[in-house]
């Protein structure tokens, strides 16, 4: 599933701009909201994609925050929101995502997603300790399968 038509990113990117100045990270948290759990765009996404708002007078720099600039959309920004096509895009996108929402309602449960960040730190622990013997590898594996058994089962 394509969760972005060309150039609707740039447009739900304006959109959330619009609601208030964001620095990266905000804007890859907002839109995983918005899409309601299960897709969370990429820095290497992201940060481009405000580089080529901003150059495209869209957007400028507010400020930094913490070392992040700060984001905000330009005058022409929200002129180039406010076209019917690009507006129409929006609503089209918007209704898609409230839709998704409504049918994985608990997707974007935080005790779910603390879980699974949970479950990443862990293993990323780990490995990080060194390398495995073939029969650590192992119990490792057969965790992981089981408890993706349980969750299919559940």
């Amino acid at each position: 599933m394509t969760v972005f038509e060309q150039g609707a990113l740039r447009i739900v990117m304006l959109h959330l701009l619009q609601e208030k100045p964001r620095h990266g990270y905000d804007m890859i948290k907002a839109i995983e909201q918005l899409v309601g759990g299960g897709y969370s765009p990429s820095p290497g996404v992201i940060y481009p994609t405000l580089t080529l708002l901003e150059e495209m007078g869209h957007a400028s720099v507010q400020g930094e925050e913490g070392g992040k600039k700060l984001y905000t959309i330009s005058t022409e920004g929200r002129a180039h929101l406010e076209e019917k096509e690009n507006a129409e895009i929006l609503q089209q996108v918007l209704r898609k995502f409230e839709l998704r929402r409504q049918e994985r309602p608990d997707a974007d449960s935080p005790e779910l997603r603390r879980a699974v960040q949970n479950f990443r730190m862990a293993l990323h622990t780990r490995l990080a300790k060194g390398k495995l013997q073939q029969e650590e590898l192992h119990a490792i594996i057969d965790i992981i399968d089981r408890a993706a058994v349980a969750v299919e089962r559940a």
